[in-house]
């Protein structure tokens, strides 16, 4: 019974990962340079990963800085930009591309928050039918019914606790999206 448990922990662990990584894509008015993790250009015939073509840092808050490895691919990258659908506008100023993070209004932080809360509940999903997947293994053991129940019993605290961590990263997500 203990590798079941193991066995629904690491995979409770992989659903608040998911929801991080989505987290992190939500942006809070500061600059990362995950924003751009989704974002390929076309390089010598093949999809390649910015990150892959260019050295990306950032160097004020609301500021990411883009130097592509060959200057020739700037205006693959400036274009990859625009068509990722980010809601930023690359400057290009010959050397690197810049994007600035226009300051959120109160308006679009709450509908950031809206959208992490959406994330948050498809994490509960998740943990909720890796519970029903294992409740279901349990019902077909061949043992009795007691110790079915009492089995039954660990994984919905096991469930409770990881629900309680989305919550915890909810409202700190939340925080870091009202905060000015």
């Amino acid at each position: 019974m203990d590798e079941l448990n193991l066995n629904i922990e690491e995979k409770m662990d992989r659903a608040i990962e998911n929801m991080e990584k989505r987290f992190s894509n939500v942006r809070a008015g500061r600059a990362s340079a995950s924003i751009l993790e989704g974002v390929t250009i076309s390089y010598y015939g093949a999809d390649t990963p910015l990150l892959h073509v260019a050295n990306i840092s950032v160097p004020e808050a609301r500021t990411i800085s883009i130097k592509p490895f060959d200057k020739n691919n700037l205006g693959a990258i400036e274009k990859a930009i625009f068509e990722s659908n980010l809601g930023l506008t690359p400057n290009n100023n010959g050397e690197q591309i810049i994007l600035n993070f226009p300051p959120l209004t109160e308006e679009k932080r709450l509908d950031f928050v809206k959208q992490v809360k959406v994330m948050a509940e498809d994490a509960k999903v998740a943990i909720r039918t890796i519970r029903q997947d294992v409740n279901n293994s349990i019902k077909k053991l061949e043992i009795s019914e007691d110790l079915k129940d009492r089995e039954i019993d660990k994984v919905q605290e096991v469930v409770n606790l990881y629900n309680q961590k989305i919550e915890d990263k909810l409202k700190e997500k939340e925080k870091e999206l009202l905060t000015i």
